[in-house]
């Protein structure tokens, strides 16, 4: 039987890739934390296979530099420095999840979910957002670890949502608009601090601001079952 914390966090964030916890959510987490309740975040890759911008040489010298990333970035939210707060980093191929068998996924994320006991869990919607299959297939595992608690045992899900729909037919199918909105404008100068962090990044970061500039002051999800 799996040992259970005595009290759950607030929000815990299932995710990728280092950086996936910053551009839509680092001012939620900095609300929360700064109201004393614990946050959590696991991250499923090391990012090893994303782009270096030259900044290094090799995917095992990425890795290296995105986890140091994330941990410059985690300190500036103040997830690590928050006691109760719970940082895990998980070693799946970076860009070939949707190659690995699914039930250790699932199986990760149930798992987290029953032992941190969190009163939400934050991932990405069907779509991924942009369609990248690590970000799908960890939609995949995170709703089928969900599905598969007691419906008395499970935590409310939230998806990342923006009110722009994606441009590519298949992603727009499978748009939910957000239902929840947060205003963490008292945050935005350590978030930008924050997203700064993922120096190897940077291009990302360009495309988020120009296509999402909104959402650097408003966090927007959507809310499984709250329509």
């Amino acid at each position: 039987m799996l040992e259970r914390m005595s009290s759950g966090l607030k929000l815990l964030l299932i995710v990728p890739h280092p950086d996936d916890e910053v551009y839509g959510a680092a001012g939620t987490l900095m609300t929360h934390l700064a109201a004393g309740e614990p946050c959590g975040l696991i991250t499923l890759t090391r990012g090893e296979a994303g782009r270096t911008l030259g900044l290094c040489d090799s995917p095992q010298a990425l890795a290296r530099m995105r986890e140091a990333e994330l941990a410059a970035c985690l300190d500036v939210i103040g997830l690590t420095r928050h006691p109760g707060s719970v940082f895990e980093h998980h070693h799946f191929p970076d860009k070939y999840l949707q190659d690995q068998p699914l039930a250790p996924l699932v199986e990760t994320a149930r798992e987290a979910m029953v032992r941190l006991r969190p009163d939400t869990v934050l991932t990405f919607p069907p779509n991924g957002s942009n369609g990248h299959p690590d970000h799908v297939t960890t939609w995949r595992a995170v709703k089928a670890a969900w599905d598969a608690l007691p419906p008395g045992e499970r935590p409310a899900l939230w998806y990342y949502a923006s009110d722009v729909p994606p441009e590519h037919e298949a992603l727009r199918a499978q748009w939910l608009p957000p239902n929840v909105r947060r205003d963490v404008s008292a945050h935005v100068t350590r978030k930008l601090q924050a997203i700064a962090c993922h120096r190897t990044q940077a291009l990302s970061t360009v495309d988020f601001i120009r296509k999402f500039p909104e959402r650097i002051t408003q966090e927007t999800f959507h809310a499984v079952g709250a329509d």
